[in-house]
């Protein structure tokens, strides 16, 4: 029997050159390896192996060395976090100016200082308090948080036009901070210390972008729903739920979050930020926590997450507040929905829709044909970034 070495030698030249490319492949991509495997692996491990965050007090509290923001931003003071008021109503949720209304939701929209039509279009659709309280009964306080405007030449003429916005609707709240990604725990400061001092007898509070959709009649379904349970209204924080979440260490990103800042593998969970609901007793847990542990965390959602833990509040998870998502474009839908995220041109479009489609006179066939048409919606594997596939179900 006789071995052809020259054969082996070329299979072993192949393997060599193969195995060469696979690790040049793997050192050009392993920072999106990193970021996508392994930083998840190593955070999830962290998260229900581990499952300690006992060190968020001795790390976050008051004493702790203070960060600054990055890009020239302002940042958010370590200690309070608190700035004054450029503009504010603090008889917002008093009837009378004296005694305190009844207020099922106070609920406050982080907006940008430009970002008119989209406030607008909130104040004439699902954020229009009269339509709320005349064809829902639900006494609901919409107000939308603000700091400065980031450019200074620009600053004065935009906060003229803030005053005359607010002098027609009154309902800006806005504190003298630079309104930029790296001062959002700011605003989240904002909403919970508002909160506390002007309406603190609000059942509910409720956080979201001015680029969502809320469906409010669904919303003040479940809050009322809520409210008449055995467990009552208490405990609560709602919404999308981040669980085992890793800081991103991809320096070109914008949620990018430094060793220094945040040295360990897992956030607490959390909610995203673009829409969530706590009841009274929570926001105010929420607001004693930012008076005693610094705000150096600029990622707000995140910062929630530390609060929450630290006083002992866990998220629930709602199938029906979208996150970051966008709820697909069907009346079956609707039956549901609660939030939907990334409307900066069609709110108007979506809530008259919303409102047109036929809930509650479909009917056992009506109703399963709309089961059907949510599991092909949400549980293909091509629509990503929306509702669970447990949504349509629900």
């Amino acid at each position: 029997m006789f071995m052809n070495f020259r054969r082996i030698h070329k299979v072993q030249c192949i393997q060599l050159l193969t195995t060469a490319l696979v690790l040049c492949m793997v050192m050009v991509s392993w920072e999106e390896l990193d970021h996508h495997v392994v930083s998840h692996v190593r955070s999830y491990t962290y998260r229900y192996l581990v499952n300690s965050y006992d060190f968020l007090n001795s790390s976050f509290n008051i004493a702790s060395k203070h960060h600054h923001g990055q890009n020239g931003t302002d940042s958010v003071d370590g200690r309070l976090g608190r700035y004054p008021y450029l503009i504010n109503h603090p008889g917002k949720c008093k009837g009378d100016g004296k005694s305190w209304e009844d207020v099922l939701l106070l609920l406050f929209v982080k907006s940008s200082p430009e970002n008119f039509e989209q406030r607008q279009a909130i104040r004439n659709t699902w954020g229009n308090e009269s339509f709320l309280l005349s064809e829902l009964s639900a006494n609901v306080k919409v107000v939308f948080a603000l700091g400065m405007h980031p450019n200074v030449k620009r600053r004065s003429r935009v906060q003229i036009a803030l005053q005359q916005e607010d002098q027609a609707y009154g309902d800006l709240i806005q504190q003298n901070f630079v309104d930029t990604f790296h001062n959002l725990t700011a605003k989240l400061i904002l909403q919970f210390q508002w909160g506390h001092e002007y309406c603190p007898q609000a059942r509910f509070f409720m956080s979201a972008d001015d680029d969502i959709f809320i469906h409010m009649p669904n919303l003040v379904k479940y809050l009322r729903q809520l409210l008449s349970s055995q467990s009552g209204a208490t405990h609560l924080w709602v919404g999308h739920v981040h669980r085992g979440s890793p800081p991103n260490r991809r320096k070109d990103s914008k949620y990018y979050v430094p060793y220094d800042l945040y040295p360990w593998p897992s956030y607490p969970d959390y909610t995203a930020g673009a829409g969530y609901v706590v009841s009274g007793d929570v926001a105010a847990k929420i607001y004693h926590a930012t008076l005693v542990l610094n705000s150096s965390m600029y990622i707000d959602d995140v910062y929630m997450g530390i609060c929450a833990k630290a006083m002992g509040v866990s998220p629930k998870e709602h199938v029906h507040f979208s996150g970051e998502g966008k709820a697909p474009n069907h009346s079956c839908i609707y039956d549901h929905m609660i939030t939907s995220h990334g409307h900066a041109t069609d709110v108007r479009s979506l809530w008259q829709a919303a409102a047109d489609a036929k809930v509650n006179s479909r009917g056992f066939m009506g109703n399963l044909y709309c089961t059907a048409v949510r599991a092909m919606l949400l549980c293909l594997p091509y629509y990503q970034n929306t509702y669970s596939c447990m949504a349509a179900f629900t």
